[in-house]
């Protein structure tokens, strides 16, 4: 009879990496509210992001990047790490510059690009997505499928493609796409409908406060 051992291997742990526009130029799409609105509304989806990425249980550590130093404060709050970005207006250098300082710091866990605007977020969807991702660049497509709201991949082959089109360049350089990703994982917010469908999943409490 063969006897079968327990793996030795340790559970997989991540470090998110979250940038963050500064608020007040954030969100530019929802231009039917006011420019006080529109800040306060993209502060509010950054701050339920990054608390859900924190209570993630498979979440180590979460870095913020952004140039707002005043809402830097506020997110550190929440239990994260956050720098300036060094490459702004560029969104995957930002990862890159993010990844590289993840990795000086925390060499053991595993870099997860999310965006900012995931206000319905759930940790334990979080949770499942990245158990589904595996070791190799993987990613989740955004609710219209075109874009993409989470990327992992190890530290050497760390190379997100964000931006127009998202969906189809992460599979063209290879990444795979994780198929069945929760709502709460895929719903990025840019304009008045998708937060309409944000808040009938359930929104965190900060954006709720204002909906």
């Amino acid at each position: 009879m063969t006897v079968s051992t327990p793996s030795s291997d340790p559970p997989v742990r991540y470090v998110v990496l979250v940038p963050v526009k500064p608020p007040a130029v954030g969100k530019s799409r929802l231009h039917a509210v006011g420019a006080a609105d529109r800040r306060a509304l993209a502060e509010a989806f950054a701050l339920d992001t990054v608390a859900a990425c924190v209570a993630a249980a498979t979440v180590a550590e979460v870095l913020v990047v952004t140039d707002d130093a005043r809402f830097s404060t506020r997110l550190a709050g929440l239990g994260t790490a956050a720098i300036p970005d060094g490459v702004a207006g560029d969104l995957n250098g930002t990862l890159r510059q993010a990844a590289a300082e993840a990795h000086r710091r925390w060499p053991a866990l595993r870099p997860v690009a999310l965006c900012a605007d995931l206000p319905a977020l759930r940790p334990a969807d979080l949770d499942a997505a990245l158990a589904a991702a595996g070791p190799h660049p993987a990613f989740v497509p955004d609710a219209a499928g075109v874009g993409t709201t989470l990327y992992t991949a190890t530290y050497e082959e760390f190379d997100p493609r964000f931006g127009v089109g998202s969906r189809e360049a992460h599979l063209d350089a290879g990444a795979r796409e994780i198929l069945g990703a929760a709502a709460s994982v895929r719903r990025d917010v840019d304009d008045l409908d998708d937060l309409r469908d944000a808040v009938a999943l359930g929104v965190g409490p900060a954006t709720a406060a204002l909906t």
